[in-house]
């Protein structure tokens, strides 16, 4: 039997590698999101941004990482191609033209939940993550996609941690607009985990980075075009909007928002590859709100470091604390069944 190489080990189990990057990536996204709403940096004086201002710039920083990450990886080759006018471009079909449409609302809807007064990091995840997670064993069953015994555990273990915190919960008295953006954000996963699971979660890696391409050369495009759009509409949204694309170029806290946008990107690019890994919706997606609720929790313990701000409740740690066991559970026994396999 050939021994295998690191690398090639590595390879294999990638899609832990892609959850530690998407947890890396949401630490300072979700942390530096919450700060500029709350007015925490000193060039802010306490006035928070609104979440719609926030969104052109973070919005054109996403644009700009997504272009330049996917050129210096070379991943272009992977669309499909048209010659027009004597040249080769890249261009989506119809099924990924309508998941990254789907997406450029995911992105939207992300950094919006966390900008809501009295709507913790943790709350607003809670209640984003544990909708998605249930999700994912009905697209199974829609994409008749077998389900595996550990990644039942692992999503029971990632809904029991969602509820220890939510029993926890000082109230439930989430903004109207909050609740309209995160039934927009569940929806618009739905959509896009249909066409993911008919289109790609192959065990081609060219089929899945030709998704992964195709996609997001579509949603962070669209994402623009639709705060564009928003900037031409009359009203407060459209007031708020218009101003964010005018005001910050020049403000010594451009640098935070421009972050939000490179981590945004960040999150889209590992977590999307979480999601397009071979396994059913009901293992890829415990494996990637995990590592988003451990860095929603950490997230929240470095905000709790401004003044005012305060230390993550116990339930959030015990919850913390569970989803480390689920982790165990989706991860240990892959790897098991991969020995064995390899022996027989």
């Amino acid at each position: 039997m050939e021994k295998k190489t690191f690398k090639q080990i590595l390879s294999e189990n990638s899609i832990w590698g892609f959850a530690f990057g998407y947890f890396a990536a949401y630490i300072p996204y979700s942390l530096l999101t919450k700060i500029m709403s709350k007015g925490l940096l000193p060039s802010l004086d306490g006035t928070g941004l609104a979440g719609f201002s926030i969104l052109p710039v973070t919005a054109l920083a996403t644009l700009t990482t997504m272009i330049i990450l996917i050129s210096l990886l070379g991943w272009w080759k992977y669309a499909k191609h048209s010659t027009v006018l004597g040249v080769s471009v890249p261009h989506p079909t119809k099924w990924t033209l309508l998941s990254g449409i789907f997406t450029a609302l995911i992105i939207g809807t992300t950094t919006l939940a966390y900008t809501f007064e009295g709507m913790s990091i943790v709350m607003a995840m809670l209640l984003m993550r544990g909708g998605v997670l249930i999700i994912g064993p009905i697209v199974d069953s829609i994409t008749k996609r077998k389900v595996r015994w550990f990644s039942w555990a692992g999503l029971t273990g990632a809904l029991l941690a969602l509820a220890v915190s939510l029993f926890d919960a000082k109230n439930f008295n989430i903004p109207l607009a909050a609740l309209l953006v995160i039934l927009v954000y569940l929806f618009s996963y739905y959509m896009r985990f249909q066409f993911m699971s008919r289109n790609a979660k192959s065990s081609s890696k060219e089929v899945n980075l030709r998704y992964f391409v195709e996609e997001t050369m579509v949603s962070t495009p669209v994402f623009v075009l639709i705060l564009g759009v928003f900037a031409l509409m009359k009203g407060d949204i459209g007031d708020v909007v218009r101003a964010g694309w005018t005001i910050h170029w020049d403000q010594p806290y451009l640098w935070a928002l421009i972050l939000i946008g490179i981590m945004s990107q960040g999150t889209g690019f590992f977590g999307t590859l979480v999601f397009l890994d071979k396994s059913e919706n009901t293992y890829c997606i415990p494996v990637n709100r995990s590592s988003s609720v451990l860095a929603g929790v950490i997230a929240s313990f470095l905000l709790a470091l401004f003044p005012g701000q305060h230390l993550p409740a116990a339930s959030q740690l015990i919850g913390a604390g569970i989803i480390i066991v689920s982790i165990l559970f989706l991860s240990i026994p892959p790897l098991l069944e991969k020995k064995k396999q390899i022996k027989e």
